[in-house]
Order: structure tokens, then sequence, then C-alpha cells
């Protein structure tokens, strides 16, 4: 159960029955906003029907029929069958694991049923219900306010204002808008698309679909690819026309180029690696709100951290309480205990309240709040004023020393030891609290600051640091990561907690006073410098975010509060606490830690670098194995050589059935590399290759196109015929296919390491390539359609040693550049797969 959860007098509110609930549901359904997009299975359809390989495979599967190859045509039409079916399960993999992730960001309410209040999730909500709200979280249905203690709503989702909205009894509320400040209780009208929300038609829930700059950069290349297709293929034609003297031949053999050249795997391998990559890291305790975060997460250069919660436990507990006033502690502790929320939720109140029960009596007991003055200011204070039946009140306030110490009389005396003692407390890493009491029984002013405060005392706290704090930190410095410290506390409290973590850098500290004063210039250069920032709030923050990003750093920020949204939301990784966090702050990360523990920051980055590292590696291999099938089918053609036609469409068909999986989900699958986390970011460069890198991704498939071509011309040499000729040529094509995957899972580690990564997706995918080359050799009936003789065992063992020529120089080549230092990836130039 939510702690922050507010929980009423249930005497004076009835809510639904079981029964009622079943009616309710009957008449009005589930509480969700229901899209009119089509099934799944429908789209998947249509969008593979729209591809431009479906399309050339359509065309072909045609033609075939045309020219009466009726054999020929009926395998076409199984061979796209077979490359739709791997494209749907690709689609519906990639859509299980987006629901999952739906399913997860689903808000849970606490609603009145039976007479009792049970946490539910909001789809289950029905008209009628009794639902609670607190600050920060998200109002789930339309309804009518039956109870609020100074209840404030952000409804900027429907109506633009950006100011929150004060909520009265019996004022409605909104589905979608989000609780600014205060508690309140009430009833539900509509639910799902009968609110207001639902007839704009606006899904809170739904992932946003607009594309990530790799994304629009990976679409233009293979668009590209297809206009560089056309080309070849306007080209390939004229020459069968030559050669051919027959239209409809020529056609259809110059499709096949056509075919090779389309690198249509690329966007579907995007697509798999973003979806199941956040599956994978939710599972991990992890959410991805987006699966274009997955993108984002192995850039990160900074990593800016909120104190409490994140870097400590919070789990405070009273350390020291000083009386200013009378030398009763007691009585301090009380005025800060008469100062606090009807039912705590902020983790100094808990410990409050557990130092009151100690004391055996709560004060408040026969008081109920009256007044309140929510938490504002810079730095802040709040003030409560609670009354009994007798007309009795009691004013109380706490905050943060400074500024509590402003809204009093105090002298200039005691203004001094107030400070030095807080100071002497703020350096052991204590969090501070000053408490101020007043009598007063007319009309409340305007501002909590304009009444006649009498300073009490002050209530130290202690949140310890996380066990694992350091450990994470030592991880971020050896992966690259820079770490800012960004808390509310009193920077001598601040620099005390950071030094005590090993944070870097903990002897220069900012206030949020001074990162408003300082120019942008100025705060630019001072976030260079400065890892410890103390007394911020929402505006500084928001600055100090901006900043780092003007000076070109990828910002991780994480937070807990309705205060932190602004800065989740203006980061590039916005990291949200699943479990003590605000609604308001889930909503504007990217990113929720579903634990609260910090280390699954590390594991977040380390997925984040795997999923793109391997991106990589697949789009690497992609490019690579399209040049040696574009080289065997124009090489012959443009030379003239005894076949011309060496590649028919069918082949280019079997060759996508082993790369489209292999592609997306053999090398999604591969696990992270030993130095993964010693890398630096990539940072804010969003081309996938450097220079040297695309270079040596174009020389591996011209050297397996060699190798394809010198097996060619040995068959030639040896006097065989057509059928044999086209089976050597297929074959060191496969074997290529295959030992390229091999020798692309690490571009730093050779094979002997990389033997051992376990990944059984990747050696299935690998054994039913083989399996299919033996079925297409040694199976008459299949040898037939795909025109091939069947092979001697050593004629397949020289193919076999072609490929392994042309794509295992590789490896020597990393054993060089490891021993050297040197080599190819070194290089500085950054080249986009666009260019």
């Amino acid at each position: 159960m939510n702690d922050r959860k507010h929980k009423p007098n249930t005497v004076e509110i009835i809510g639904l029955s079981t029964s009622e609930v079943v009616e309710s549901r009957k008449k009005y359904g589930s509480n969700v906003l229901i899209s009119a997009k089509k099934n799944h299975l429908l789209r998947s359809i249509l969008n593979i029907v729209r591809e431009p390989m479906f399309l050339l495979l359509a065309v072909a599967c045609g033609l075939y029929f045309f020219l009466g190859d009726t054999t020929e045509a009926i395998m076409m039409l199984v061979s796209i069958a077979f490359v739709a079916g791997i494209e749907i399960f690709q689609e519906t993999k990639s859509e299980k694991a987006l629901e999952a992730l739906r399913e997860y960001t689903e808000t849970n309410v606490r609603v009145l049923r039976d007479g009792n209040w049970v946490e539910l999730p909001a789809a289950e909500l029905v008209p009628g219900d009794v639902v609670t709200i607190g600050e920060g979280e998200r109002i789930p249905a339309d309804g009518v306010v039956l109870k609020q203690h100074d209840l404030s709503v952000e409804e900027a989702v429907l109506t633009g204002e950006s100011l929150p909205v004060d909520k009265k009894v019996a004022e409605n509320l909104f589905q979608g808008t989000t609780v600014a400040a205060g508690q309140g209780v009430f009833r539900i009208t509509s639910t799902g698309n009968s609110t207001e929300l639902g007839k704009l038609g606006k899904s809170i829930e739904a992932i946003d679909p607009v594309p990530t700059p790799l994304q629009l950069q990976l679409e233009k290349f293979v668009r590209q690819m297809g206009i560089f297709g056309i080309f070849a293929f306007a080209l390939a034609f004229g020459l069968n026309i030559r050669v051919e003297n027959d239209f409809w031949q020529a056609l259809l053999q110059s499709l096949t180029i056509a075919m090779a050249l389309l690198p249509e795997e690329i966007p579907v391998a995007f697509t798999t690696f973003m979806a199941l990559g956040s599956y994978r890291m939710m599972k991990s305790g992890i959410l991805v709100k987006q699966p274009k975060t997955v993108e984002s997460l192995g850039s990160a250069t900074v990593i800016c951290l909120d104190k409490t919660g994140t870097i400590t436990e919070n789990r405070m507990s009273v350390a020291e309480v000083v009386s200013f006033s009378d030398d009763n502690e007691q009585k301090v502790l009380d005025y800060a205990w008469w100062a606090s929320e009807p039912e705590p939720f902020d983790a100094m109140e808990k410990a409050i309240r557990e130092r009151i029960s100690e004391a055996g009596s709560d004060p408040r007991k026969d008081y109920h709040l009256v007044h309140e003055y929510p938490l504002g200011g810079r730095p802040p204070m709040m003030t409560h004023v609670w009354g009994d039946n007798k007309g009795n009140q009691v004013v109380a306030c706490k905050g943060a020393v400074e500024r509590i110490l402003s809204a009093c009389s105090a002298g200039e005396d005691l203004r001094n030891r107030v400070m030095d003692l807080t100071e002497e407390m703020a350096a052991k890493g204590y969090r501070v609290l000053g408490v101020a009491s007043v009598v007063h029984d007319s009309s409340y002013p305007a501002e909590q600051d304009d009444f006649d405060w009498k300073f009490e005392g002050i209530v130290a706290f202690y949140d310890p640091p996380k066990e694992n704090v350091k450990q994470v930190f030592d991880t971020f410095y050896s992966a690259g990561i820079r770490v800012l410290m960004i808390t509310g506390d009193h920077t001598a409290t601040a620099r005390n907690i950071a030094r005590s973590v090993g944070l870097q850098g903990w002897e220069l500290a900012l206030t949020g006073q001074e990162v408003m004063e300082l120019d942008e210039n100025s705060l630019r250069d001072a976030v260079k410098r400065v890892n410890v920032y103390a007394r911020m709030f929402p505006d500084a923050k928001l600055r100090i975010v901006q900043a780092l990003q003007a000076n070109g750093e990828i910002v991780a920020m994480s937070g807990d509060g309705v205060n932190d949204g602004p800065a989740l939301k203006a980061a590039q990784i916005g990291v949200a606490m699943g479990a003590g966090g605000t609604d308001i702050a889930k909503r504007a990360a990217s990113l929720v830690l579903l634990n609260d523990d910090l280390s699954s920051m590390t594991t977040a980055v380390q997925q984040g670098r795997r999923i793109y590292d391997n991106l990589r590696k697949a789009i690497r291999y992609i490019i690579s194995i399209h040049l040696p099938i574009i080289m065997a089918v124009l090489v012959p053609l443009l030379l003239g050589w005894e076949y011309p036609h060496i590649f028919l469409p069918l082949h280019v068909i079997f060759l996508e059935l082993v790369m489209d999986p292999m592609a997306a989900i053999g090398f999604e699958n591969e696990p992270a590399e030993p130095n993964l986390m010693r890398k630096p970011p990539r940072g804010n460069i969003v081309s996938l290759f450097t220079a040297p890198e695309f270079v040596m991704t174009l020389l591996q498939g011209v050297a397996i196109g060699a190798a394809v071509l010198f097996a060619y011309r040995f068959a030639i040499g040896n006097g065989y015929g057509e059928d044999i000729v086209r089976a050597f040529v297929f074959s060191t094509m496969v074997f290529g296919n295959m030992f390229l995957t091999l020798a692309n899972r690490s571009f730093d580690f050779s094979l002997a390491k990389t033997i051992h990564y376990m990944n059984p997706y990747l050696w299935r995918i690998l054994g039913a390539s083989l399996v299919m080359l033996g079925m297409v050799l040694y199976i008459p009936q299949v040898s037939g359609l795909f025109r091939v003789g069947a092979m001697h065992a050593d004629d397949l063992g020289w193919c076999a040693l072609f490929a392994f020529i042309g794509v295992f120089w590789f490896e020597i080549w990393k054993v060089i550049k490891n021993r050297t230092g040197t080599g190819l990836s070194n290089g500085q130039g950054v080249v986009s797969v666009a260019e």
C-alpha cells in the first residue's frame, strides 16, 4: 500500500458493494480509453504488404506464373509466406513486449469497496466508486469532490492552463489531470471513453510514435539504398535485355538485383531491439516507458542524482532535538508534529511520528486539521492550523532553518546561535529543520510568513547512505559517466553525504539561489566543475539540466517528487523511483526504477549500452552480407561471364530467411561484452559508426563477395556445369553468412573468447541454416527448384574454405589491433549510415 494515500473517515462516505460494481461494469464497461486501432495481426499483414521487398516478391511470383513456371511460382508463394511469417512473428513478439510495458504503467488507485479501502488498477473503476487522491497523483476518471484538504489540480492536459486550479467540495475532477497539492476524496461519475479526456480521443497510456533521430537516420539509409536499387535495376535490366533478348525474363532476372540491394532488415531489427530490450529491462526491475528511451540509455554522460531516497535510504530517524525557547525538547518535537501532515508520507514526518509514539501520547489525538499552508517558498516551509471541538487552536510551522528564522522576529544573537548549531549539525550529515509556533485566533493571513512566529528550536535527522552507493559510483566513473548530487539539504549536509559516499568533487557546491543568480555562460562554466548542488528548487534544477545540455552532455536525471517533474521531463533520460516516487514524477520520467535501488541505474546503463552495441553489430552484419549478394548478381552480368544469372530470386529469398532472424533475434540476444562498462559513453553522437568502422564493414562485405566470385571461377576452372557452379556460389555465400555472424559477435575480442558467449538463439539459427543448405543441395525436389547440383564433400569443403578466408582475416586484424592498440575502429571520423 502506498503510504502517500489519504485515509479518510469512511463513516460519512459509502462506497459501492461488489454487486453494485458488477452491475455498473456491465452498464459502463471498464475504465479504459479504447482506441480505434485495428487488430495487431491485420495491421502487421497490411504493413508487410506495403513493404518494398514484399512487392518485389509479388511481382516476381506473378512473372513466374505469367511465364508458365508454375513450380517456381508456387515455391515463390511458399517463400513469401515464410518471409511474412518471420516478420509477423517478430512483430508479434515486439507487440507482446510493448503490451507488458503498458500493463506495468497502469495506475493503481485506492477505492472504497464493501466498506473497505482496497488498492486496485484504475481500469477496474466504475461510476459510483469512491477514490482517494493525493499530491502528485493522476486522477483516474471523471468525478466530483466529496472531501478535500487544500486540494489543487493541474488541468493543463485538458485546458492548457499551466496554473493549478483549487478544488472545493462538489466541484468536478477530470481524468488525466494531476493533483498539484493537498488531498481529497471523490466519487466517480464517468469512466473510459465517457470522460472528458476520452471524448477528446487522447490516450494517455499510448506510447509516443514519434521516430527518434537514429530511427529517421536508418529509414533514410534504407530509402537511399532503395533509390540506388532502382538505378541498379535499370542497369541490370538493360544488360539482361541484351543477353536474354526477352523482356519478361530480363525483368525477372533484374528483380534479383533489386531484392539484393534492399536492406529491409534494418527497420525490423531496430523495432525488435527497442521493444525486446525494454521488455528485458522491465523484468530486471527497470521500467522503460517508451522503447525509444533504450536508444539514449547507453549515451548518458552525466547522471544527476537526488540525495534522499536515491543516494540515501530515505529512512530518517531523529538524531537531535534542541530547544531555543524554554529548554523543553519535547515541546519542539510536538510543534514539529503539529506542522506535519495528518497522515505523514514524508520520511522526516514519519521519523517525527515514531519519536512522538515513543513518548507515549499523541498531542493531536483530539484535534483536526483546520487550515493548511502547503510546502512552498525558497527554501521551503509549511504551516498547519489544528483545532479541537472546544475552539482551541494550535498553529505551527517547520522548514529550512534559515527560512523559519527569516519568518520569526528573532534577534541577531539568536540567529547566530541557531545558524552556528545548524552548520555544526549539517557538517555531521544531518538534515536540519527549524520549528516555530504562534498564538493566533483571528483570520488567517494570505501568506504563512505573515504570522507573528516564535522560533522554538531545531530537529536534526539522519538518513544513512545506501550500502551499495560507493560501488555504484565506481561503476559510473569507470564507465566514464560523471555524477552530480542535487538536494534540497543544507550545503554542509550535502557536502558531508557526498564525501561519505565517494562522490568526486564533493568539495565544491552551489546553492539553488546561486544557480539562479548566474548568467547563462557563467552557469555553463560552473556545471563543468561543480558536482554538488544544495538547497535546490524546481527552477534551479531545470537550469542545471539545461546548462549541462547546452554543454553537449546527455543528461540522466533522477527524482521522485512533484517538484522534480520539469527537470525529469527536460533531461534526455528522466529516472523516477517506482516505490517512493509520486505519480507526476513517474509520468514525467522516461525510466522508472521499480525497486528504488540505485544499482538498477547501472544495470539500466549497461543494458542500454548492450542493446545499442548489439544493434550496431546487427546493422553492420546486414550491410556486410548484402554486398556479396549484390556482387554475385551484378559482376557476372557486367563482365559477361559464362553463367550471368547465377543467382535467382529464390536464392535471395533463402538468404533473407536466414538474415532476418539472425539480425533481429540472433544479435538481439547477444550478452554484454566484458569491456562494455569500461568504455566512455558515446555522448551526443547520433551516427552509428565512425568512418573507419564503416569502411571496415564495407571491406568485410567485399571480402566475402570476392570469396564467392572466386568460388565461381574455381568451379568454372574445374569444368563444372551451371548447376554445380551455382551450388558453389550459393554454398560459399551461406558459409560466408555463418562465418560473418560469428566474426561480428565482437569487434574487440576474437572468436576464441566470443565462442563462450551464451546465446542459444544464434546457434539455433546457424544450425537451421546448415540444415536448409543440406536440403537445397541434397534433396532432389528442392535442389531442382533452386537449380543447383549435388556437390561432393570435398567441393563443399572448398566452399567452406573460401568463405573462411573471406571472413576470418578480420579475426587476425582484431588480434593485431588489440596487441598494438591501433586499428581502423580507433579512427576519429564519424559517418552516418545515411551518408
